[in-house]
Order: structure tokens, then C-alpha cells, then sequence
């Protein structure tokens, strides 16, 4: 029998329960929960309950599974559960006071500000941006072969792709091909120092590459506010720089940076890794392919705002692809106050994590949830639909992705594009290798085979 381990009792005369867990040592929960995080959360609640504890970053680790948890914790009406404390020790030194760090009034404040970058008008001006780019990438893409030895690595080509948009969209720049790959390697290395294992800077290390990372895109953005204050831009940054809040009060330079730098990571990473997951999906389910295809080509090359949202099949296999690989995989909280969820204790200081990843394979939720299964988001089936926190990969509540829009027209903007222009396929028993450090992304790159229509 494993040992078992306990948070602090509930207190006397508490009809609460108090929550357990393995006790087992941090590194080897780590791994085990990064070979099979379904597998893993399955057997975990099983034996525990729906919240357990585990030894995570030297830590304990308070998960909470099911949607109920997740609409108590991240809805956060008591406002007793705070994203700051969580997420420093993940990955504070490289986001520090971005919004994902922020609470509360402050976070409030900071969000109203930055809100007006991504409001209806806003984002219907970023979308010649999107279209261009997008055929820019797409009309050079190479074709290529599997079989004959010259695959095309998409994931490669996406991620550039992603990253002239999020460059031009965010800061009005543009970078030759030299300098966009050594920023994107930057923006990675400080998006993915967080799953460090060892978590001191030495030379060469994830840890240290990440920070490294971060005083890069410091000096980056730094060169670029003083412009953008002078001038009436209409990208990202310079509405920042203009924007105020209800106050009058606008963000300094300092808080510009910070923000701008998490915007970067997560936009670019997160629309990176949904591109090349849906790529893969309708590669490995040809019939959704054809389907959305179909689609596509009975509307026109370029599409607005509310145009966008007739491709139907589209936007179900973005759903389902974001609920298979989820962009945003947990959501740590810290308790500020002694609570409770779900009948259980939860004491002042504890790390409580909703595993959104797991949720989003709860069969009591959804039918065969490891399938592939976009119609499941159909208004006939609605599967996501059962409760409010069914599918949640941009998290919920105040600390709700504020770019969830904008990374949904510029995806199906860019598919729409790549579905008119090529076909692509991959071999029946290719199994896609996938690092789930932080947003799943493909280890060998997406080799398909690649044909221009």
C-alpha cells in the first residue's frame, strides 16, 4: 500500500472533509503526471476523492477535479482564491507582473485598460493584418512528401507564421527571417523555462534561457514604447500606450513591458500549438477535411469579423481540437483565507490547481471522450454544453484569456486560408510524439505530406 499524505484537518466540529493524497516524492509525481496526465488524474481520484494532494515542484499541490471545483475556484465570487502566489513559483521570474499575475482591484484596473486592444473594433482592425500574413505564408508554403523523404514540417512554418502576427499585430514590426527565429526561440525559451525541473540559473539551462529570455524582450520592447507613445499607431502596443482607464490613469512603460512580454509568449505559443493540432487532426480524419474544406470554399478567400463565424465545422474542430490539446492545461490558485470546495478544507496558503486538461476527459461529461469527435459541439449534441466548466481551455472567470478572441479569427483565419489552398495527410500509423511541458506542441515537427489544390 503507498503512503498517504493529509493537508491540515478542518477545524473542530467541521463537518468538512479533509483532503489526502500519495505520498509520493515530487520528481516521480511530476513525471508520471507528464507520461499520462489523464491516466494519472483518473487513478488519483479514484483512490482520493475529487480533490487530492500531491508532491509537485517541492510542493503541495491541492488538485481539484470536476467542474464544480473549477466554477467555485476560478469564478472566485469570495475572492479567496488569488493567481499571483499560484503562479510565481511556476513561472514568476519570467512574467512578473503580467496580467496573469496580477489580483483582484489591481488586476481589475490593468485588465479595463488592456480590454480596449481586444474589443470588437480593435479586432476587426487587426484583420487585414491576419489576412495578409496569412496568405504571405501560406502562398509560399513548400509541397512535400512523406513517402519520398521530404516531408513538410508544419509545425515550423506556423510557428512563423504566428510569430510575424503577433509581432505585427502587437507592435506594428516587422523582422527578416534571422531575426524572427532567434525572437521566437527567445519567446519559447521564456514560455518554457517554467517546466524546468531544476530551477536555479546555471549556464544553459531551461531556467536560465528563460531568464536570459526575458531580459531580451525587455530590451525589445523597451526600444519601441517611446515611438509608440508619439505616434497614433493602430497595433497592440500603441493602443496601450493611448488607452486609459475609467481614472485617466494610463500604464507606465514598466507595466507595458510586462504585459506585453506574456502577451507575446502565450499568443504566440497558444495559436502555434492549436494550428498544428488541428493540422494533425484533420490529416488523421481526412472526412473533417473534406468537410471543412467544403466549407471554406463556398465562402470567400478573405472573410470578416462576423463572416468568420459561419465556418461552422471550423469552429467545432477548434473546440474539440482545444479540448483534446488544451492550451492552458491547469489553472493554479492560491487560497487566501481558509475555504472550502466541494465539502472539502481547503486552508489559507494552499496551492489548489484545476486540472483542465483532465476535465476535459471526464466521461460524465462526454461520450467517448479520447475520440475525436468535433459534432459533440453541435447545437443537436452540445456536449460542452452539460455545465458552464465543461470546456474551459482559456480558463473562466476574471482571469479569463482576454485573447481568446483574437486567436480565434486569427486560427480560422489562418486554416480558412490553408484549406482553399493545399491538401495534406500524414501515414495511417503515424503516432504524433507530443511534449506536454507546457503547450502541447509536436516533438518531431508535424512531418505531412503536402499538395497545392
Amino acid at each position: 500500500m503507498p503512503r498517504t499524505q493529509f493537508v491540515a484537518a478542518p477545524p473542530a466540529g467541521s463537518d468538512l472533509k479533509q483532503v489526502s493524497g500519495p505520498a509520493t516524492n515530487w520528481i516521480a509525481q511530476l513525471l508520471r503526471q507528464r507520461r499520462d496526465p489523464i491516466a494519472a488524474a483518473r487513478a488519483d481520484e479514484a483512490a482520493y476523492g475529487p480533490l487530492y494532494v500531491l508532491n509537485i515542484f517541492g510542493g503541495k499541490w491541492i488538485i481539484a477535479n470536476g467542474p464544480e471545483a473549477a466554477q467555485r475556484i476560478l469564478m472566485n465570487k469570495d475572492r479567496v482564491f488569488a493567481n499571483g502566489p499560484a503562479w510565481a513559483p511556476l513561472n514568476g521570474p519570467f512574467f512578473e507582473r503580467g496580467l496573469l499575475m496580477l489580483d483582484f482591484d489591481e488586476h481589475k484596473s490593468h485588465r479595463s485598460i488592456m480590454q480596449q486592444a481586444f474589443g470588437r473594433s480593435a479586432l476587426t482592425g487587426y484583420l487585414d493584418v491576419l489576412h495578409r500574413i496569412a496568405e504571405q505564408h501560406i502562398d509560399s508554403l513548400p509541397e512535400g512528401s512523406v513517402a519520398e523523404g521530404d516531408p513538410v514540417l508544419m509545425h515550423r512554418h506556423l510557428e512563423q507564421l504566428t510569430l510575424d502576427v503577433a509581432l505585427e499585430v502587437f507592435m506594428g514590426v516587422r523582422l527578416s527571417r534571422t531575426e524572427a527565429a532567434a525572437m521566437s526561440r527567445t519567446i519559447i525559451d521564456t514560455l518554457h523555462a517554467g517546466a524546468a525541473l531544476v530551477r536555479v540559473p546555471i549556464p544553459g539551462n531551461k531556467w536560465w534561457r528563460g531568464l536570459r529570455g526575458r531580459r531580451t524582450l525587455e530590451a525589445f520592447l523597451g526600444e519601441r514604447i517611446t515611438a509608440a507613445r508619439r505616434e497614433q499607431g493602430s497595433d497592440l502596443l500603441s493602443v496601450l500606450c493611448q488607452a486609459t482607464g475609467e481614472d485617466g490613469t494610463r500604464l507606465t512603460d514598466r507595466d507595458i513591458v510586462n504585459h506585453l512580454i506574456f502577451l507575446l509568449a502565450a499568443a504566440h505559443d497558444t495559436a502555434t500549438g492549436t494550428l498544428t493540432n488541428m493540422v494533425f487532426y484533420l490529416a488523421k480524419h481526412p472526412e473533417w477535411q473534406k468537410r471543412a474544406r467544403e466549407r471554406s470554399l463556398e465562402l470567400p478567400a478573405r472573410l470578416g469579423y462576423d463572416e468568420l463565424g459561419e465556418l461552422t465545422e471550423l469552429d467545432w474542430i477548434l473546440k474539440e481540437t482545444t479540448r483534446l490539446f488544451t492550451p492552458i492545461q491547469i489553472e493554479p490558485r492560491a487560497a487566501v483565507a481558509d475555504t472550502e470546495v466541494c465539502g472539502y478544507h481547503i486552508p489559507k496558503g494552499s496551492l489548489v490547481v484545476v486540472p483542465t486538461l483532465a476535465n476535459h476527459y471526464r466521461t460524465d461529461i462526454y461520450s467517448h471522450p479520447e475520440e475525436f469527435d468535433p459534432e459533440r459541439f453541435s447545437d443537436e449534441r452540445a456536449e460542452h454544453k452539460r455545465h458552464r466548466m465543461a470546456w474551459a481551455p482559456f480558463g473562466a472567470g476574471p482571469h479569463k484569456c482576454l485573447g481568446q478572441h483574437f486567436a480565434g479569427l486569427e486560427i480560422k483565419t489562418v486554416l480558412h486560408q490553408l484549406l482553399r489552398k493545399f491538401e495534406w495527410e500524414i501515414p495511417e500509423d503515424y503516432v504524433m510524439p507530443v511534449d506536454m511541458n507546457a503547450t502541447p506542441l509536436p516533438e518531431d515537427g508535424l512531418p505531412v505530406t503536402l499538395r497545392r489544390r
